[in-house]
């Protein structure tokens, strides 16, 4: 909760009035019964019917100032509830923003989107609900005790029976489903997880045929969230009819007191009336506490699992301020190694080479070689487990995060635009970018005359994930993104892959022609788009098996050359 409270803090007056204007209200109701008990005790025996106008405007009166006090209520508990939770969404976005990738990857992204929906919701509905009836339910049940009390005193002991008994139902009630509500997030954590993977995969899912098969992972992951929620709304569905029980039982028991009182002529029939009311109204209120804590235990379980996310911390220290030396080396890799987190064989080993400025280096291998495992330690996505990585003469662990996001540029494997336009996805790379530059940008993606086609040009629309462009389209804008940034170290992870040779190469040419030492990453399966680099890494299996340049390579790695033959045979043959 201690992550809640700081942005509860910041709507006090709403949590105050909100509560205190649903008091007012429910001061209102308890009157209701008394008003009654007067028409029926004095008004209609008496027959005076100016009396009973009297009592009926009075009722009306508090009706309608009971309805003004509920909606009032309602709005501060719903801008107090709606403020809060933003307020949290927006903490644990942050915090999610500032995670490792390896930590992101250990809790699993469906996880985090069921957090900063579901449970962030859950918890919204619980604080709304508790501003309304927190106070106004107990006001309620005791209210009608104390009246009852002013009423007859022997019959009072009835409500205070029937409450003891009711609050027993109830907070055991909650004490039981807590818990379970906890396993039905986590269970639709699941639901969540293989719904994405089936939508992000259904292109694949159809070209293998697998629909059936999904669709019975599908619906057996579902049975166990339904499983899960039936077992908790089965002990929750009792809550109801329990307290029904109890509360109609102690109307029994005011009728068969209170009517040998009335035949006595110590109690009137207006009292009855009046105390039935409030044991009503008891059985109301406690009808909406019993859901009250219904919600609250889903808002503590939801909160719980929120807080969790936020109690994690980063497996990287980001607390380095370097920005790099003086140095005529870009990147240094030293005895350097990374094993994940899920545990296994270390994805790399033992990697030593070194970058000097304005070099292209081409990185080549098979799959599960362990290229992108190598890349991604130079902007620092992971940290080595052994060995180090240096940028600019300065070990990664020790460069102010930020600093070395803006030297290093990445272009990923899997091309990625978000919702918006050409020109706000190219200002990723600096929002201060004029329009020469992005131009320029895209001239040296070979993005710039697909760009001019567009009705719209820079202004074109790009949809979520981008769309509604080509492959290859996206895969240039990517690159140009990255080129806006204007980074001292470039890297291409296999972000020419949708492109034909021709425009690969134009690609390839363009950069080199850059002004400035700009130090270059190409990453391809393709010797022919890396084989002009200064330098050229092969990686077999994690480990460094060449180092050189295309010919050298032929020559002394046999990892290289079975690879430019693979492909040069292909090539010949078609």
């Amino acid at each position: 909760m201690r992550y809640l409270i700081p942005y509860f803090k910041k709507y006090k007056l709403e949590s105050i009035l909100a509560p205190l204007f649903k008091m007012l209200e429910a001061t209102f109701d308890l009157l209701v019964p008394l008003v009654v008990a007067r028409m029926i005790n004095e008004g209609i025996p008496s027959g005076s019917t100016m009396s009973l106008v009297w009592d009926f405007a009075l009722l009306l009166a508090m009706a309608l100032l009971g309805m003004g006090c509920s909606f009032t209520a309602q709005y501060f508990a719903a801008k107090a509830a709606i403020g809060t939770a933003a307020g949290l969404r927006h903490q644990l976005l942050d915090h999610i923003q500032g995670l490792d990738f390896s930590t992101v990857d250990k809790i699993g992204g469906s996880t985090l989107i069921t957090r900063m929906t579901s449970d962030i919701n859950q918890v919204q509905n619980g604080l709304n609900m508790f501003l309304r009836l927190f106070l106004r339910s107990p006001f309620i049940v005791f209210g009608s005790m104390i009246m009852a009390f002013t009423i007859n005193t022997e019959i009072a002991l009835i409500f205070v029976a029937a409450i003891a008994v009711l609050f027993a139902i109830v907070f055991g009630t909650m004490a039981i489903t807590s818990p379970m509500y906890k396993r039905v997030q986590r269970n639709l954590d699941d639901v969540t997880e293989v719904t994405l993977e089936n939508l992000n995969g259904v292109r694949v899912i159809r070209a293998f045929g697998r629909e059936e098969s999904q669709r019975e992972k599908f619906h057996k992951i579902n049975a166990m969230l339904l499983k899960a929620q039936l077992k908790v709304s089965r002990i929750a569905a009792l809550m109801n009819p329990l307290t029904y029980v109890i509360v109609n039982g102690a109307i029994i028991l005011i009728l068969w007191f209170g009517s040998n009182k009335v035949n006595g002529g110590t109690l009137l029939s207006g009292d009855i009336v009046a105390l039935i009311n409030y044991i009503n109204q008891i059985l109301v209120e406690l009808v909406k506490l019993a859901d009250l804590v219904v919600v609250i235990g889903k808002a503590i379980a939801s909160m719980g699992r929120v807080g969790q996310i936020l109690d994690t911390k980063s497996a990287m220290l980001l607390d380095g301020t370097s920005v790099g030396c003086d140095t005529a080396e870009a990147v240094k890799f030293d005895a350097a190694g990374i094993r994940y987190s899920g545990g296994g064989e270390e994805a790399l080993l033992d990697i030593t080479f070194t970058v000097l400025k304005g070099q292209t280096v081409g990185v080549i291998g098979g799959t599960g070689s362990g290229k992108s495992s190598l890349i991604n330690l130079i902007p620092r996505f992971y940290d080595a487990t052994s060995g180090s990585v240096q940028v600019l003469g300065e070990d990664v662990k020790n460069w102010d995060i930020a600093a070395l996001r803006r030297k290093v540029a990445v272009v990923a494997q899997k091309a990625q635009l978000f919702t918006g336009t050409i020109r706000s996805n190219l200002l990723w790379g600096d929002e201060n970018a004029t329009d020469r530059q992005l131009w320029d940008a895209l001239e040296t993606a070979q993005a710039a005359d697909f760009v001019r086609e567009k009705p719209n040009g820079l202004d074109e629309p790009v949809v979520q994930g981008g769309r509604n462009l080509s492959g290859g389209q996206r895969q240039r804008l990517t690159i140009a993104r990255a080129l806006v940034s204007k980074a001292e170290v470039l890297i291409l992870d296999d972000s020419s892959s949708a492109l034909d040779y021709a425009t690969d190469a134009a690609l390839r040419h363009a950069i080199k022609k850059l002004p400035g030492d700009m130090t270059v990453f190409i990453v391809s399966q393709r010797t022919s788009s890396i084989q002009h680099a200064d330098i050229i890494l092969v990686l077999d299996d994690g480990r460094l098996a060449g180092v050189g340049r295309h010919e050298e390579l032929l020559e002394h790695c046999q990892v290289y050359r079975e690879i430019y033959e693979s492909q040069y045979k292909k090539e010949a043959s078609a």
